[in-house]
């Protein structure tokens, strides 16, 4: 596995999942999660573990899709715990992602829900 830059902030996981999902490297995207980490993703069902993320992203990726960066709202940080969150410029309602101190200092994602689709009444 190459070696890829580490999120020292909970903030920098969002800017390198773009630039790297930007590259189509499905397996850079994958290293942003720890290895049991629950995405909820595609829609309506959920993605577990890093290498099933992996495989998602090649999928995804294939299309070559363009992501841009959004401004994230501000983190809550619990000691080794952190709540990060963008709201999408695509309309998707709301993204939110829990990340987790690493021995080393860095920061990976636990759980992710890049897409909340506002309720309608």
């Amino acid at each position: 596995m190459p070696e890829y830059e580490k999120a020292m902030r909970p903030e920098d996981i969002t800017r390198l999942f773009v630039e790297r999902s930007n590259a189509g490297d499905a397996a850079g995207v994958a290293a942003l999660y720890e290895e049991d980490a629950v995405m909820a993703y595609p829609p309506g069902d959920r993605t577990v573990g890093r290498e099933a993320i992996r495989a998602l992203w090649e999928k995804v990726l294939a299309n070559r899709p363009r992501f841009e960066p959004e401004q994230p709202l501000p983190t809550l940080i619990s000691d080794d715990i952190a709540l990060t969150s963008t709201p999408p410029k695509d309309g998707a309602g709301a993204r939110a992602q829990v990340v987790r101190r690493q021995p080393d200092g860095s920061w990976l994602r636990v759980l992710d829900q890049p897409e909340f689709i506002p309720l309608t009444p």
